[in-house]
């Protein structure tokens, strides 16, 4: 009615605020047409993500159904500070960097998430998130918070109750054991520690040697330049 009403059919256009997306509008949605097609199934997005967010982060202001439990990541995979950010992937010379050490590829979002996808494939996703919710919970300052954070991360990774339970030495459990007594963001380290070690050496060279990692190489090279005639 009047200046108030909406127009039939037409949906009101989302404030996103400040929170780092990029609208996708009329005037700029002629981008997508300048990425490759193959660099925007790199990963698969889950079912729910926003716009063209295809991290596992359960953050993002967009999501109208929160992730299952299975499907969280702690942390936002990729910062959107651009839509081409959004949707191009990695670049060659990142990718390449992946494969020089454990490191560069567990410091790099887009590593942390190519890699997340292979372990699935060798059914020991639980390793990589178990590191991550780690590192979260080194993050986090308030008592309440982190006596509440150590215990999911002991129900989700550490209970050998749980489907998703780390392998972990007897030494290493009894650490843990002992430090639940008075949780801190420290409780996990010598756990954390020894997952990361376990990757590092074990799923970290099947990582780089990989069908994954080779074919997301050769999608991102250039093509040979042909010979003139």
């Amino acid at each position: 009615m009047g200046s108030e009403s909406v127009e039939m059919g037409k949906r009101p256009e989302q404030d996103l605020g400040n929170t780092g997306h990029t609208r996708i509008t009329p005037s700029n949605a002629h981008v997508l047409d300048s990425v490759k097609p193959h660099t925007l199934g790199w990963l698969n997005a889950p079912p729910n993500a926003c716009c063209f967010c295809w991290c596992c982060c359960c953050s993002c202001s967009c999501l109208t159904v929160h992730p299952s439990k299975d499907e969280r990541i702690p942390e936002k995979i990729l910062p959107p500070n651009s839509l081409l950010d959004m949707i191009r992937g990695p670049t060659l010379e990142e990718v390449r960097l992946w494969g020089q050490t454990f490191e560069q590829l567990i410091k790099s979002p887009r590593g942390r998430a190519s890699f997340r996808q292979f372990l699935k494939t060798e059914f020991s996703e639980e390793n990589l998130l178990f590191w991550l919710a780690c590192e979260e919970l080194k993050k986090e300052t308030n008592r309440t918070a982190v006596e509440q954070t150590v215990k999911q991360i002991y129900e989700d990774y550490v209970s050998i109750l749980s489907p998703r339970e780390v392998s972990l030495d007897s030494r290493v459990r009894e650490v843990i054991n002992k430090n639940m007594m008075e949780p801190s963001s420290q409780t996990f380290d010598d756990a954390q520690q020894q997952i990361y070690t376990l990757m590092q050496r074990d799923s970290y060279p099947r990582y780089i040697n990989s069908s994954m990692y080779a074919d997301l190489i050769k999608s991102l090279e250039e093509p040979p330049t042909p010979n003139e005639s």
